[in-house]
């Protein structure tokens, strides 16, 4: 008799298996919908096709027959189907609206500035109403409305990187002891109760750095700004402790243990067989884990929110307060009036963050790739 394979000997597996491959097809579309909404909402921006100037150039609203039905579109500011949708009067009058609003401007030489261009995006400039070392600001509300993001791009490298810095030496540190050095009754306390912090929500590590942590460290340190970049730095480090702790002990406890056995059999010590032997072995687990907690930290919005002092202050130090491309999204989108530069500009750092986790990710895989290959000796 022959073996009878696919949907007709086993209709149920296949109906699952079909389902699960749906399941998973979905949640990868998803993700790209999620960026392709993103980057739609930014990408007039990107264009150049938005002016956040406060002071235009204004046509009369009797000279507008004289206008092309293009050339009056674009100085109104609509698109193509708001510009069908409105007659003649409706048009006369956002003319008349325009010379209105002409006689309010800001005289200021910075009113006829795209602050929406990229050089003002990135780049320094020296504003008429600010002091002179004040060349990135981030001013969204205002007459004339600054968007630099090297503040917000500063505040969130701070804060990834005290992260970083607090949490990867202790979740390594524990997941080695953990795999390798702990009896099994105390492996069987301590990994679940570090594992337990992963579901701590992340607005209750706020609160906790918000009342208690950034009061103790300020009295410990004798800093001025009690919210800062190192108040949230810690306190997302506590965020990101179980995720790179988890991936590490999986990575450090999948190395074959006879690696520690010959070790141990040759007198080294388990310490040294641990840190050693099974570390480097388990290197590219132990990279994928870090990149896995630096996107972790780099994406955090609820504990910067709370905890940075939320002041987009162009400083280098850990110790003023700051604020990340995260918390300024989660603050201003609500606020943000729909299609305009303000909105937009916030969905521009918001695909910006996207790319950044993505080549992040991608570029550490090459890199994990690369250790392991060179582990089994396929790659020199």
């Amino acid at each position: 008799m022959g073996i009878h394979r696919g949907h007709q000997a086993r209709p149920l597996e296949w109906l699952a298996e079909k389902f699960i491959f749906l399941v998973s097809l979905t949640a990868i579309l998803m993700v790209f919908l999620i960026f392709v909404f993103v980057a739609r909402e930014a990408l007039p921006l990107v264009l150049g096709q938005m002016n956040s100037a406060a002071a235009r150039p204004v046509i009369a609203a009797k000279e507008m027959d004289k206008l092309k039905p293009e050339e009056l579109r674009t100085y109104l500011g609509l698109t193509a189907t708001e510009f069908k949708q409105l007659d003649k009067e409706a048009l006369q009058a956002l003319m008349e609206v325009r010379e209105e609003e002409a006689k309010e401007a800001p005289k200021d030489k910075d009113a006829t500035l795209n602050t929406t261009e990229w050089r003002y995006l990135f780049q320094p400039h020296q504003w008429s109403d600010s002091r002179p070392e004040d060349r990135y600001v981030w001013q969204p509300i205002g007459r004339i409305h600054k968007y630099n993001l090297v503040p917000l791009i500063i505040g969130s490298l701070k804060t990834t990187a005290v992260a970083l810095l607090f949490s990867v030496p202790l979740a390594l540190a524990a997941a080695l002891y953990v795999s390798q050095l702990a009896s099994p009754t105390m492996k069987e306390w301590l990994k679940p109760a570090i594992e337990l912090l992963s579901g701590v929500p992340s607005v209750v590590l706020g609160f906790f750095a918000l009342m208690v942590l950034a009061s103790f460290l300020q009295g410990a340190f004798g800093y001025q700004s009690r919210l800062n970049a190192f108040v949230a730095g810690i306190a997302l480090g506590l965020a990101v402790i179980p995720v790179v702790f988890s991936i590490a002990e999986d990575a450090l406890t999948s190395v074959p243990r006879a690696y520690t056995q010959a070790a141990l059999a040759l007198g080294a010590s388990k310490w040294q067989a641990a840190w050693q032997i099974v570390l480097p072995a388990a290197a590219p687990g132990v990279f994928a884990a870090v990149v896995l907690g630096f996107g972790r930290a780099i994406g955090e919005t609820m504990v910067v929110l709370m905890a940075s002092g939320n002041a987009s202050i162009m400083s280098f130090s850990l110790f003023d307060s700051t604020r990340s491309i995260t918390a300024t999204i989660a603050a201003e989108l609500a606020e943000a009036v729909f299609g305009g530069h303000h909105y937009r500009i916030l969905f521009l750092i918001g695909a910006m963050l996207f790319v950044v986790t993505f080549l992040t990710n991608l570029a550490g895989d090459l890199i994990m790739h690369r250790l392991k290959g060179r582990l089994e000796g396929k790659a020199k």
